[in-house]
């Protein structure tokens, strides 16, 4: 068996998030490995929406010029009852992180450029063709074992499975996946040369077939149809049923061309742990939802931006590694919560009795009446947002419901000394950041706070009114180690105006740790270092057992009635 060089990160699986997760780990200088059991990536459409968090972590790490060409911008999606009359309407305008909420994309070309990027990192590397086997787990890393053609084995300190919804990995951890598989099929086709041409996209609640039909970007359309269950998967993808399917929306159903064609069912399923010592879950080997509301690919990109930097930061020494139990503290409730709405939503749509459907066309009608419940659904308000209650944050005691800490953070344009419209993660970078509003950090810090976050490669941003942003008290030099930031949008003013605290810690993943009023600066510093395990790391870890070691796994095959992963 040939020895491959030690790693720190192998990350198991070349699809969205593994590839997203190995980007992270290179910008961080972190050795990483990727493997991937396929010979290539897939080339067919499968995701088709991306939301603004997505393409705010595509920002982060430098690609997000790259995938835009492949995007739809403000995809508006419409609801239609069974007489394809409007039911509801969802084309949210806001864009608070500096993105569209709803964009409609072409996933393998996506991939392509989190490929590609991967090309800038002599410490990244992809093998494929090479399944993971096996492991073992030590007390200072894992022994990792690979198929293919010439089996290998390769040490490394943590193991990320990416690896779908029957990961090998999680079976490996000898975790379970909780949940329930739908007996409804679906059948999806995706079409090139978009037959329809123009950028709507629509969910019908038909009681008689209930249908998608769904615009992305480069020509290409989505249909998908609801199989009844006196048909058969070998009759779905039988041409002339897919053509029969086609026929209400074309007037030639079958000149179309057809990319691919496949039958599939919908998945509610979640891990029982993201994290087992130093194995670890992200994207369908943690969760898999129903495509609904289309945030099976954004809750994986969630998964890889919220465990990267803090395994780069445990990787480095900067984080002790019970950082890392944060990840499923903060993951899972959120994605929990993705999935009851996904699954929801899919049972609002999905019913086949038509005074089941009458009913709910009538409540949905009598609620869009309401202007508050109409901008609700316009605005997408409906949908979950990360806010973490416990884990890598620290909070007011006793906490404080308006408290913004836990929460992501705006990101709107602004301006700096040298540069006018900047959106501001681009200014804060991509680590850690002091940022206070209308105050110099250092000064409110003090000196010995301020060397601690500055040795974690912290920024430092002193947010003002743009009217002044190049101004400097008379006899004063500015600090080199403070950016000046001016709120050319009055977006940020407008944030800190509904909020009683001034000074906010960052995360990497751009989530407010904590926030304080200006004078408490030095103290909430003080906490937030220890609820992140912030410091030299430990010499041993240990994981999971008191002595950090575990026996020699092997993967088993799985179940028949395993889920698959999502199309």
């Amino acid at each position: 068996m040939t020895a491959l060089s030690d790693v720190d990160v192998v990350v198991v699986g070349a699809g969205p998030v593994g590839l997203t997760l190995a980007n992270i780990l290179g910008l961080q200088g972190v050795r990483t490995l990727v493997v991937e059991d396929r010979d290539t990536l897939i080339d067919y459409p499968r995701g088709v929406g991306l939301d603004d968090e997505s393409l705010r972590t595509f920002q982060a790490i430098g690609l997000v010029d790259a995938v835009l060409p492949h995007t739809v911008p403000n995809q508006i999606l419409r609801f239609f009852d069974g007489r394809r009359r409007l039911l509801a309407e969802m084309a949210p305008a806001d864009a608070c992180f500096g993105w569209p909420k709803r964009n409609g994309f072409v996933q393998p070309l996506v991939d392509a450029e989190l490929l590609r990027g991967l090309e800038r990192f002599e410490h990244v590397q992809v093998l494929w063709g090479r399944p993971m086997t096996g492991c073992a787990e030590e007390t200072d890393g894992v022994t990792v074992q690979l198929g293919g053609a010439e089996p290998a084995e390769v040490t490394a300190r943590y193991v990320v499975g990416c690896d779908g919804g029957r990961s090998a990995t999680r079976r490996l951890m000898g975790v379970s996946f909780d949940g329930t598989t739908s007996s409804t099929r679906w059948l999806v086709v995706d079409v090139a040369n978009d037959p329809l041409g123009h950028p709507n996209s629509e969910v019908g609640a038909d009681p008689a077939r209930p249908y998608a039909s769904i615009s992305i970007a480069h020509g290409i359309r989505r249909f998908e149809f609801m199989i009844h269950a006196d048909e058969t998967d070998e009759q779905a993808e039988d041409p002339e049923f897919v053509a029969a399917m086609l026929a209400p929306f074309l007037p030639r159903p079958h000149d179309v061309d057809v990319i691919r064609h496949r039958v599939y069912t919908h998945h509610s399923r979640i891990a029982g742990a993201f994290r087992r010592g130093r194995l670890l879950l992200a994207g369908d080997a943690a969760h898999l939802m129903p495509v609904w509301q289309g945030q099976g690919y954004n809750s994986g990109i969630r998964d890889a931006m919220n465990l990267g930097w803090k395994l780069a930061a445990v990787v480095r020494g900067q984080a002790q590694p019970c950082l890392l139990d944060s990840y499923d503290t903060e993951r899972r409730k959120h994605a929990r919560a993705m999935i009851d709405l996904s699954t929801m939503v899919g049972k609002v749509i999905s019913p086949t009795n038509r005074r089941v459907a009458a009913v709910r066309d009538r409540v949905i009608r009598a609620a869009s009446a309401v202007p508050t419940l109409k901008r609700y659904v316009l605005e997408m308000r409906f949908k979950p947002m990360p806010r973490y209650e416990q884990g890598a944050v620290v909070h007011d005691q006793p906490r404080r419901p308006d408290s913004p800490a836990g929460t992501l953070f705006i990101q709107p344009r602004v301006g700096t000394r040298t540069a006018t419209d900047l959106l501001l993660d681009d200014v804060i970078g991509t680590g850690f950041a002091v940022l206070a509003w209308n105050n110099n950090p250092r000064i409110l810090l003090g000196e010995d706070a301020f060397g601690r976050w500055k040795a974690l490669g912290a920024s430092f941003i002193a947010v003002r009114p743009s009217t002044q942003l190049h101004w400097t008290p008379p006899g004063a030099e500015d600090d080199p180690a403070i950016t000046i930031v001016g709120d050319r949008s009055g977006a940020l003013k407008s944030w800190f105006d509904r909020h009683a605290e001034s000074v906010l810690f960052l995360r990497p993943d751009r989530c407010i740790a904590a926030a304080c009023i200006a004078q408490r600066a030095p103290e909430v510093s003080a906490q937030l270092f220890g609820a992140l395990g912030l410091g030299p790391a430990l010499p041993a870890e240990g994981g999971d057992r008191p002595d950090g070691t575990g026996p020699v796994l092997h993967v088993p095959q799985p179940a028949a009635e395993s889920a698959g992963t999502a199309p």
